[in-house]
């Protein structure tokens, strides 16, 4: 019977990955996962919140997408038409409701892909299997079409046994996870508040198949920012006296950045990702936008990053007599989990026959962070958990692909702790 459920889990699993592989969805242009989603959760009982219920508009950041375009882009990809209208801003929240008095158990998941052309080559599987991209120069890099697989499917689970369930369900489908730009809406939303329990996941990331992390480290702070210079045209050979050149502002500060001296009290670290300048060759470059990250062990490791960007940018501008602008366009924290939360998982996992790894260093950075924080700093749990899963190749390379089967266990795993929370107390005989 158990084999017979995890081939039925894995037949379902596999076929919501591979759509969802198939047409990536960057940041905030996740229209028909979303869509999809909603139209599958609402028939299994669901209390659907669209993103414009769900995060708060404030509090977005790094969103600049043409909107009507990457919508008719979903229509024609298949998104259900009622759900693709009836919101704006893309992620949402599925609430079940057993109408018994309980405790609110939640799951966090990430919908968006990687702008990364993905790899046609002969050992690649999504392309010799068929479910590779479709949308050119993005692709799921990162595992976030297992993670939305893993939530759509856990919530098909949960509703099937709800009737023997107290308590509440939330789940949590997060838009805009790469470049740290969505967590923060969603937790200042407001609608984690209630939460008593909140659970986020990740698939690989330092760990195989088998193996769950159940108390990772070293989430890194971290600050991602555009600058804008902007300077004064003109004629290169005539007179180049007359322009201010936007272009050398932005190298010098790029070096400069690259050369900030690393902080003696723990790990930080700074990258410049694109540099776009200039228009002709015989022009001053009247325009320049790099766009990079900080990052640091805590915030206040981070923060010196930041701040040190900022006097750079500023120095320059300065010294080649352009203006700027700095631009925040996406933020992230680092994550304790709750001990009690980690105790309870790590029986849990034992007996579902993980490799149960206490603690690792994650290296990286996740804006679930501010929902996590939110729900502790309210009186409530959360853990984020690392299901290994073995890899095809790093996380954002071209050639990325993960084991698909790791995805049951971490189902079976979040479905066992969403059931052991949410048992009705039990009945007092005499």
């Amino acid at each position: 019977m158990a084999a017979h459920k995890e081939s039925t889990m894995l037949e379902q699993l596999r076929r919501w990955r591979r759509d969802f592989h198939q047409y990536p969805e960057p940041g905030w242009c996740e229209y028909r996962t979303t869509s999809l989603i909603a139209a599958e959760l609402s028939a299994c009982g669901y209390q659907i919140l669209l993103g414009d219920q769900v995060l708060s508009a404030a509090a977005v950041m790094g969103r600049q997408i043409d909107e009507p375009k990457e919508k008719a882009r979903a229509a024609a990809q298949g998104a259900p038409q009622a759900w693709l209208e009836a919101s704006s801003l893309t992620g949402l929240m599925a609430v079940l409701d057993t109408g018994r008095p309980g405790p609110c158990v939640a799951l966090r998941v990430d919908l968006d892909a990687v702008k990364v052309q993905e790899s046609q080559g002969a050992q690649h599987q999504p392309d010799q299997q068929g479910f590779a991209s479709v949308n050119a120069q993005c692709m799921h890099a990162c595992g976030h079409d297992g993670h939305a697989a893993m939530g759509l499917v856990l919530g098909q689970l949960l509703a099937q046994q709800h009737e023997r369930l107290c308590g509440k369900i939330k789940l949590f489908f997060q838009p805009a996870e790469e470049g740290c730009r969505g967590g923060k809406a969603m937790a200042q939303g407001g609608q984690v508040d209630d939460v008593d329990i909140l659970y986020a996941i990740h698939l690989g990331i330092h760990a195989a198949s088998g193996e769950l992390v159940v108390s990772p480290t070293g989430f890194l702070s971290s600050t991602k920012f555009d600058v804008e210079f902007h300077g004064t045209p003109a004629h290169a050979g005539l007179e180049p006296n007359a322009g201010a050149n936007a272009l050398a502002a932005a190298c010098q500060a790029v070096s400069q950045m690259l050369g900030i001296p690393r902080h003696r009290d723990g790990l930080t670290r700074l990258n410049i990702g694109t540099l776009n300048a200039g228009a002709e060759r015989n022009v001053i470059p009247s325009f320049a936008l790099l766009e990079g990250e900080t990052r640091g062990a805590s915030a206040e490791l981070n923060d010196y990053m930041f701040s040190r960007v900022q006097q750079i940018v500023d120095g320059c501008a300065r010294s080649y007599g352009v203006d700027f602008r700095i631009r925040k366009q996406g933020e992230a924290i680092s994550i304790e989990n709750s001990p009690r939360l980690v105790h309870s998982v790590t029986l849990s996992a034992d007996r579902l026959g993980f490799h149960v790894i206490h603690s690792r260093p994650f290296g990286a950075s996740d804006d679930a962070g501010y929902m996590l924080e939110r729900v502790q700093k309210r009186g409530g749990e959360a853990a984020y958990l690392v299901i290994g899963a073995d890899l095809a190749a790093g996380h954002h390379h071209h050639g990325f692909d993960f084991d698909e089967t790791a995805m049951v266990k971490g189902v079976s795993l979040l479905e066992a702790l969403f059931v052991a929370a949410l048992q009705p107390p039990a009945e007092i005989t005499g």
